[in-house]
């Protein structure tokens, strides 16, 4: 259940990203309706969540010594990383459908975005630790 809530989570700071940040888009059909743009993000959502659990591990391993020059903020570049790579991702599955980030820095600004709405949101969902 906590998965579920976690990707809901990460769909909502995806859609706020897109909502807040001109070049941040979410294709779908506008002629589709709002439960189509809903199910695309949470596809995008779902994209991303994947890129953060295959790929994110690798590149914060391999950039470790940037992260520790930086004192972390190379950490900001890397999820700007993966929203690019899930934008890419997204767009290469259809044309219609999917996430469209226009450059590094647009990029950048949603990733803080995102990990902000996800931290603040993150507070409200227990871990299961207990």
């Amino acid at each position: 259940m906590t998965l579920v809530i976690r990707l809901i989570i990460n769909a909502v700071a995806i859609w706020l990203a897109a909502t807040w940040v001109d070049k941040i888009d979410i294709l779908y059909p506008p002629e589709k309706g709002n439960g189509v743009k809903i199910i695309v993000v949470l596809g995008i959502a779902l994209v991303f969540t994947i890129v953060n659990a295959l790929v994110k591990p690798i590149i914060k391993l391999l950039s470790l010594p940037l992260v520790i020059l930086s004192l972390g903020l190379f950490l900001l570049v890397i999820n700007a990383l993966m929203l690019l790579l899930t934008a890419k991702l997204t767009e290469a599955f259809d044309a219609d459908y999917g996430l469209r980030v226009t450059g590094f820095w647009t990029a950048m600004v949603g990733a803080i975005i995102i990990s902000l709405v996800n931290w603040i949101l993150g507070i409200l969902v227990p871990d299961n630790d207990d």
